[in-house]
Parts: structure tokens; C-alpha cells; sequence
């Protein structure tokens, strides 16, 4: 049984909403076989302008294998993870033997909780402890220049994610599970409360936006790769529990 598999999905999130974690939204982002784009084309397009999603840019199964909630809890169960609270700037951290993790902590997010309430296990990794799975890891082959790679790995439930924040260019790829991105260019800041969770934002300010401050989103499935440019405001939610990773280019 993969981890994302490891709860269930709840279907309406409390009782005064109407969002659905069922609910993959438009995608009114690019997505193209990687076949069909070759790296100077994705330079040239895409790499400093806007996002993208390739299908077939990797093949990661056996890295999909050693992300099975049985291969995880064998290899890593005793292991500490540091968790970090799903706001803005993550003040908190929070060590916990990652089976802890998996069995008290991975499940939905509910609507009311803030993201100071919320501990999440991404891009805090012990990389010396990790890294005989990261060497399974096949990242993305189209890299930019004068760039090195750094991954961040995460586990989490449904409903969870990341509010709005902005870093250097990358990507992201769910080895398990649905992940629902939102994305803003560098000079459109969204409207957000950096302690609000993007579920709350999702069922609270999404539905009302106006047509000028719509976000560009769309939903990942594994066996898809999205990039983002530098600098570019995102948010995410995991619509299932999902493993991720994600390739930092700095």
C-alpha cells in the first residue's frame, strides 16, 4: 500500500463550506509531453517567464517503490524529522521519530486550524540519513545555467499545504498522491493571511476573486514535473496524502 493511500480523503471539510478536497480545479497552466519540448525550447519559453507542466520528464517507479508506506516506515521509521508549522515563514520546528509522524500527525487538515497549529514534514531533510533515497531520485533533466539542484522531500495529509511565499526557481514532482498549485508572477502579490492555511484560503477567498486576480493553478498527478520561475509567489494543497519532491535550482 503506497503512503498515499494512507488516509482517506474527506469529501467536505466542515459543515459551513462548500469545498471539496475532491475539487481539482481548472488548469489553465501549459502542459506538454516532455517529447514534444526540447531543453533549449523550455529555456527559451518557459524558464524565466512562466510555469509549465511535463509529462514523462522523469521516470521515477523505482523511487516510487522505496516511497511506499512499508518501505518508509522500514528504513526511516526511528529516524527524527524536523517538522516545521505550514504559515508563511515557519517559525516553529519540531522533532519527532518519523513514525510519530505518520501515525499521529499524517491525517486531513481540518479547515479551522492555523498554519501555526500545523506541523509539516518538507524540505527539512537530514540529508546524510536520507540521502541512499535521494540517490534513487532521477530529477528533472532540463536545468538552468550557472544552477545547482537541492531537493526537499515531504510527506503529508489531505488537506495540508504551503500559503503563499516565493523562492528561486524549481521543480515539483508527487511520487504519491494530488497536489494543487496556485501561482502568481513576481509583481502580483496575492491577497493572503500568512497564518491562514491554503485550504482555508481555498475555500474562504479563492471563490470570491475577481477575474483580474485569479491565480494560474493546476493539479499534479505523479508522472508529472511542474517548474516554476524565480521569484514567482505559490501556494499548494495536497488534495490526497502525497509524497513529494521538489528540485531547487539556486
Amino acid at each position: 500500500m503506497g503512503v498515499g493511500r494512507m488516509c482517506n480523503t474527506q469529501s467536505k471539510l466542515s459543515s459551513n463550506s462548500n469545498y471539496s478536497l475532491r475539487d481539482e480545479g481548472p488548469c489553465n497552466i501549459d502542459v506538454l509531453d516532455s517529447s514534444s519540448l526540447s531543453h533549449r525550447q523550455f529555456i527559451e519559453q518557459y524558464a524565466y517567464t512562466r510555469p509549465v507542466i511535463l509529462r514523462g520528464l522523469t521516470d521515477n517507479q523505482k523511487f516510487r517503490v522505496l516511497c511506499s508506506k512499508s518501505s518508509l516506515l522500514e528504513e526511516y521509521g526511528d529516524r527524527t524529522v524536523r517538522l516545521s508549522t505550514a504559515n508563511t515563514y515557519s517559525y516553529r520546528k519540531v522533532d519527532v521519530p518519523f513514525h510519530q509522524y505518520v501515525d499521529l500527525l499524517l491525517k486531513p487538515q481540518s479547515l479551522e486550524a492555523l498554519g501555526s497549529d500545523t506541523l509539516y514534514f518538507f524540505g527539512d531533510n537530514n540529508f546524510t540519513e536520507w540521502q541512499s533515497l535521494f540517490d534513487q531520485y532521477r530529477p528533472p533533466p532540463y536545468g538552468l545555467p550557472r544552477t545547482t539542484r537541492a531537493y526537499s522531500f515531504g510527506v503529508a495529509g489531505p488537506g495540508t499545504g504551503v500559503p503563499f511565499h516565493w523562492h528561486g526557481p524549481g521543480y515539483s514532482e508527487v511520487i504519491y498522491g494530488r497536489k494543487r498549485w496556485f501561482l502568481y508572477p513576481p509583481d502580483q502579490e496575492p491577497h493572503f493571511h500568512p497564518n491562514r492555511t491554503t485550504l482555508s484560503w481555498v475555500a474562504e477567498t479563492y471563490p470570491y476573486l475577481p477575474q483580474e486576480e485569479a491565480p494560474l493553478e493546476c493539479t499534479i498527478r505523479p508522472g508529472e514535473v511542474l517548474f516554476f520561475p524565480d521569484r514567482w509567489w505559490h501556494a499548494t494543497l495536497n488534495l490526497d496524502t502525497s509524497v513529494f519532491i521538489s528540485t531547487f535550482l539556486g
